[in-house]
């Protein structure tokens, strides 16, 4: 059974789907110098406003955008929902210890499960609501989860993705506690990275059956083919030496979309600019792709929006599709790694994309796009 994709809804430092598009092809970046937190010191981030944003209007935002391009609207009892997020409500409940009270107002709707609920009620849908949490791997497994929800008919669609709001104080200092964060900006593979830019943002998606789209004659970004998930086992960040479990989630993908590594025509790479994640990112796709296939990564635009990541990754892949554009690894000026960099949008015929997130704890994530 043919799932597609007939709806985007996507926020992000640079705007909306078309800005966030239309901008990363002009090497435009949202990551600028910022201190939003007096007690830290500035760091580079890519902010949505002039301060932090809060998660619910974000997924609102998204969730509402996700049904006018498709065409719906609510109610939609029927559909089912797969919305994630890695910190979820963390900034009210960091709020709520600095304020030291005794409770919050509408506490139920600081708990994980709250963008998926929030979206749940935006779109009046009361069947299946799932909430993963994969670390950074969270916006590729909620599709996969939705995928799978339609595949096995427990829906005929589902709103999937994910959504971040992740500049807070005890994000920051963690990343900055693992040496993980950035100084100046965002070089994904480059020979000079420095670490990650976090950034604001998400993007849910409208999946349904082939046939149901036919039906009501609505447009098609493109088909959800397959998908891998896997889990190094190995450490709490550091992603495992060889890369054994990443490069089988990626077969998986590749087997469960009856694709070979010569029909994928573009990677969006994960591409944290990160050491460790760069390297072996690099590595499983030098080693999977040995011919060679087209790779960039978008978070030098964006920032790394973590959970959010893959679902701005998958909305990448589809617009791609889309226009036969490739977008470029912005913020790339010295490769360190042998690959077929983007480095200025491409215009290029592809039939299918590859999209990849690796997430602390191990979680291994790809996702297969096809036209």
């Amino acid at each position: 059974m043919d799932v597609v994709v007939t709806g985007i809804g996507l926020v992000s430092a640079l705007g909306n789907l078309e800005q966030t598009w239309r901008r990363s092809l002009s090497h435009q970046t949202a990551i600028c110098l910022q201190q939003p937190f007096p007690e830290l010191a500035p760091c580079p981030l890519a902010l949505i406003g002039n301060s932090p944003s809060a998660l619910l209007p974000l997924v609102r935002q998204v969730a509402i955008a996700a049904l006018q391009d498709a065409g719906l609207e609510p109610p939609l009892t029927d559909c089912g929902i797969v919305v994630g997020s890695s910190r979820g409500q963390q900034a009210q409940w960091e709020k709520l210890a600095r304020l030291n009270q005794d409770g919050i107002e509408n506490w139920l709707e600081t708990l994980p499960n709250a963008a998926a609920i929030a979206t749940a009620h935006q779109v009046g849908a009361v069947g299946s609501v799932l909430s993963p949490m994969a670390a950074c791997a969270t916006g590729l497994w909620a599709i996969a989860q939705a995928f799978e929800l339609i595949q096995t008919r427990q829906c005929e669609r589902a709103i999937a993705g994910a959504v971040e709001a992740p500049i807070t104080p005890l994000t920051l200092a963690g990343f900055t506690q693992v040496g993980a964060l950035a100084q100046t900006g965002a070089y994904p593979f480059d020979r000079h990275r420095e670490g990650l830019a976090l950034g604001e943002g998400g993007a849910v998606f409208v999946l349904e059956t082939a046939a149901s789209a036919k039906q009501r004659s609505a447009k098609v970004y493109g088909r959800i083919l397959g998908f891998g998930l896997t889990a190094d086992g190995h450490h709490v960040s550091a992603p495992e030496p060889n890369g054994r479990e990443g490069a089988i989630a990626i077969k998986q993908c590749l087997e469960r979309s009856g694709l070979t590594p010569e029909a994928i025509g573009y990677i969006h790479a994960h591409g944290t600019a990160t050491q460790l994640n760069d390297r072996n990112e690099a590595r499983l796709i030098q080693r999977i792709f040995p011919k060679g296939v087209p790779v960039s990564s978008t978070k030098g635009a964006t920032g790394h929006t973590l959970g959010a990541s893959g679902a701005l990754g998958i909305a990448f892949c589809l617009m791609a599709l889309k226009h036969q554009i490739l977008p470029p690894c912005i913020g790339l000026r010295q490769p360190e790694f042998d690959l077929d960099f983007v480095t200025e949008p491409c215009n290029t015929a592809i039939q299918n994309a590859l999209c990849l997130s690796f997430g602390f704890g191990g979680q291994n994530a790809a996702i297969a796009l096809g036209c």
